[in-house]
């Protein structure tokens, strides 16, 4: 019997790599609404407490200060509950971090339906397609504990605004950090009959996924991507170009995100069959995540027999 799989806190990991960036790199300052800790801050708070902003539960006014710090040279983080600073303060990202192009990193953690014991409220199934829609927003969504910390050395690096979506549910490594490009897809299993892309935490369901339906004959040509937006079109329209038809797989709603930028890319230069799989658009429902999962039909199992429906429809 393998053993499992060491697991990682996200928010963890992603406040120690901020605060490893900054030990080397002046620039890098955090902007909190009233969630330093809990966005795994802690420890950068002790060390950089003059680079540690606090706005209070403001998260509109935290952005604006974010767009204001990118203006007088900083690299200002600002991190928060996904829906918080995606939804609350869409105005202020798109106008004053978007339009004014601005160098600031916008994180939402307990992405997704992770903050599954709070509900709907605290779920973001629309954050891919509310910030893919500013122009020059680039949208990170790192699969695994690996590009969790990869992602965060990157977007720092990166001049322009980004967003990056964090989950609170703990994560195995199964990509090395330092193979983390934006913009550049992950081929992580060759095959021929169907091409399924992924991104987010829904990547180790698939490649699950993908190991079930290589027991039933089915060859996943299995593609990850760090990055929702903007795709790799290129490694996606030669795997397509082999396949000839398309899955895409998303803890989102299945219209706007993943899904919704892919059917966009093969519209115009390969158009060919495609499923998109995500969440159903309406309010999910409380309960324990994997449960959550499963209901909606994300985990490896639902998205195996889906798969395989597709395939041989």
């Amino acid at each position: 019997m393998s053993e499992a799989p060491e697991l990682f806190d996200p928010r963890v990991l992603f406040g120690a790599e901020v605060a490893a960036v900054a030990e080397t790199d002046p620039r890098v300052v955090v902007v909190s609404a009233d969630s330093g800790k809990s966005s795994g801050f802690g420890p950068f708070m002790k060390v950089h407490p003059d680079r540690y902003v606090e706005a209070g539960i403001e998260e509109q006014g935290a952005t604006g200060l974010a767009a204001g710090l990118a203006t007088a040279g900083f690299t200002p983080v600002f991190c928060a509950i996904a829906p918080f600073v995606t939804c609350r303060n869409y105005e202020q990202f798109r106008n004053d971090v978007g339009y004014m192009a601005q160098n600031v990193k916008i994180v939402g953690r307990n992405g997704g339906m992770t903050y599954s014991d709070l509900g709907p409220t605290h779920h973001s199934l629309e954050d891919y397609a509310l910030t893919r829609m500013i122009p020059g927003v680039t949208v990170l969504a790192p699969q695994d504990a690996g590009e969790i910390q990869g992602a965060v050395r990157a977007m720092l690096e990166f001049e322009g605004p980004v967003y990056m979506r964090i989950g609170a549910s703990p994560v195995p490594k199964v990509f090395e950090p330092d193979s983390f490009v934006i913009g550049k897809g992950r081929h992580h299993r060759v095959g021929n009959d169907v091409t399924v892309i992924t991104t987010g935490y829904e990547s180790l369901e698939a490649i699950t996924a993908a190991e079930v339906l290589a027991e039933h004959g089915v060859s996943v040509d299995l593609l990850c991507l760090g990055t929702v937006f903007p795709l790799d079109d290129g490694l996606i329209l030669e795997s397509v170009a082999r396949t000839g038809r398309v899955v895409t797989i998303e803890e989102h709603y299945e219209t706007g995100g993943l899904g919704g930028a892919v059917c966009e890319l093969l519209a115009q230069k390969l158009p060919v069959p495609v499923d998109v799989i995500g969440v159903p658009h309406h309010f999910v429902h409380t309960g324990p995540y994997k449960e959550l999962l499963a209901s909606v039909g994300l985990d490896a199992a639902s998205l195996a027999a889906r798969i395989l429906r597709f395939v041989n429809r």
